[in-house]
């Protein structure tokens, strides 16, 4: 398979807060579904395959983006984290080489030229994994970005599981990333869920790769905005206008 880069979109967590039956991505900003967004942004960087994890109302998914001829899907039956949900991509990218983004289906304003630039970033470090973060004051709930003082990047932090000080944090994690595939499937076979969810946390690997001295750089290359993930109706309603605005 060709080493160009491909794109791991994750559409399987069910939203309750969202109270509607309808499966999170597939709710319309601006005419489109979340994840259509989504898609369409990641193709802007090139990606030629794009593997869709789905798992709450799969069927309605994959109903749904099955007209697109270079979406694959994989099946995250239990709700493990978005670590366990990255793994079911493993059978579809095995022999990939290349890069692959990591992207969330419900965050409908991310931008291809943002993603371009996360991919830029890696190549020119030769990056096991990019962070792709963005700054905010309003850092509620948002994983921190925890640097040295030099300024390189250690962790990221949850914020329920972050101290004072690094509660403080601007700098937060957009959940869009950019790895080396095999880095990356090497890397998900060593996480543990050693936290309050007992959940397998896909940013924990970036951890395991610096541990294991692989680059593995923060890059501020998104904004605030492209970081808007939709939980709840106000959200969907906040998303919309800044399309619009846009």
């Amino acid at each position: 398979m060709s080493d160009s880069p491909v794109a791991i979109i994750l559409a399987a967590g069910k939203s309750t807060r969202m109270k509607s039956e309808t499966p999170k991505v597939l709710h319309q900003v601006c005419g489109q579904s979340m994840i259509d967004h989504v898609i369409n942004a990641v193709r802007e960087t090139g990606v030629q395959k794009i593997v869709v994890i789905v798992g709450h109302k799969a069927d309605e998914v994959k109903a749904a983006l099955e007209h697109h001829s270079d979406v694959l899907f994989a099946l995250q039956a239990e709700q493990k984290g978005t670590g366990h949900a990255v793994m079911m991509a493993e059978e579809a990218l095995k022999d990939h080489t290349g890069s692959v983004l990591v992207l969330a289906g419900d965050t409908p304003l991310l931008k291809g030229s943002s993603l371009q630039k996360l991919l830029d970033v890696q190549q020119e470090n030769g990056a096991a994994c990019i962070v792709g973060t963005a700054i905010t004051e309003n850092n509620h709930g948002l994983g921190r970005i925890v640097r040295d003082e030099a300024g390189k990047f250690l962790r990221i932090v949850e914020h329920k599981d972050a101290s004072e000080t690094e509660l403080q944090i601007q700098e937060i994690n957009t959940g869009c990333f950019a790895f080396q595939t095999q880095a990356l499937f090497a890397a998900l076979k060593k996480l543990r869920p050693e936290n309050q969810q007992a959940e397998y946390y896909l940013t924990d690997c970036a951890e395991i790769l610096l541990s294991e001295d692989k680059t593995v750089l923060a890059a501020n290359t998104l904004d605030i905005q492209e970081a808007m993930g939709v939980n709840t109706q106000d959200q969907l309603a906040e998303v919309e206008q800044v399309m619009l605005n846009r």
